[in-house]
């Protein structure tokens, strides 16, 4: 078997966190979701059942919780540590999407999440 494209997705993953631009955002936090898709070769792992040769997804939620935990003024900023740690620390990781949503965010109107996505690769 030859896979031609293989990714591994850790979806919903959710945090009370610190970010916002406003004073109370900071101090009471908010809701915030996070999705990661990590674009990697697992044919390795599908034929050896062996999770040295994968990423291993836990230690990957590990390393977005520790980024959630630092307090920033957006959540781009906030995307854009996830992506760089994520890379360092995962290095057979080609590249990788990682979505940051925060729920119900304080803005005029009723508004279930503002997310921001991005892509990148080392």
């Amino acid at each position: 078997m030859t896979l031609t494209s293989s990714s591994i997705a850790l979806l919903g993953m959710t945090f009370h966190a610190h970010h916002g631009a406003l004073p109370q955002e900071r101090l009471t936090g908010g809701q915030f979701v996070v999705d990661i898709t990590l674009d990697v070769d697992l044919s390795r792992a599908a034929a050896t059942d062996q999770l040295t040769h994968t990423v291993n997804y836990a230690l990957v939620r590990q390393a977005v919780a520790h980024e959630m935990a630092i307090p920033s003024a957006l959540i781009e900023h906030v995307a854009g540590r996830i992506a760089r740690r994520v890379l360092a620390d995962f290095p057979t990781v080609r590249s990788l999407t990682v979505r940051v949503a925060k729920m119900v965010p304080p803005m005029h109107g009723q508004t279930r999440e503002a997310a921001v996505e991005l892509t990148a690769v080392p």
